[in-house]
């Protein structure tokens, strides 16, 4: 397989790297600056940085399989799963909840594309090996 070919079926996950570790530091530690977010209590706080070191988890594993093909599957397999749980979750509070901010819609309609992009990925990835 090209290494043109392999940016196709790993694009994604770049994607998601350039958008999750930012996003991870903000829920972390400034989840106000952007997400009108404000934690006043210690569990809280601690949520907020559990779920930033639950995005920074990921974003390592999804750099592995942009860099190393070992990994690549798993990479992808858990990007979709990521993706497609946070999309479905604010699919679900969108017509439970109402709509919400802009940042939060456009991150629902981001989710889902990535998450289906990876199911292409993977679809057609099988039929090929990635080195």
């Amino acid at each position: 397989m090209q290494p043109r070919n392999n940016f196709i079926f790993k694009i994604h996950l770049i994607i998601s790297v350039i958008i999750v570790i930012p996003v991870a530091i903000l829920y972390g530690w400034f989840p106000e600056l952007t997400f009108d977010l404000f934690p006043n209590t210690m569990d809280e706080m601690s949520f907020y940085k559990a779920v930033m070191g639950l995005y920074l988890a990921f974003s390592l594993l999804w750099l592995l399989g942009i860099f190393n093909s070992n990994y690549f599957r798993v990479a992808l397999i858990s990007n979709m799963v990521f993706m497609l749980g946070l999309g479905f979750g604010r699919t679900i509070s969108l017509l439970i909840d109402g709509v919400p901010g802009n940042a939060y819609l456009i991150g629902a309609f981001g989710e889902i594309a990535l998450g289906l992009y990876g199911l292409w990925a993977l679809k057609k990835s099988t039929t090929f090996e990635l080195k």
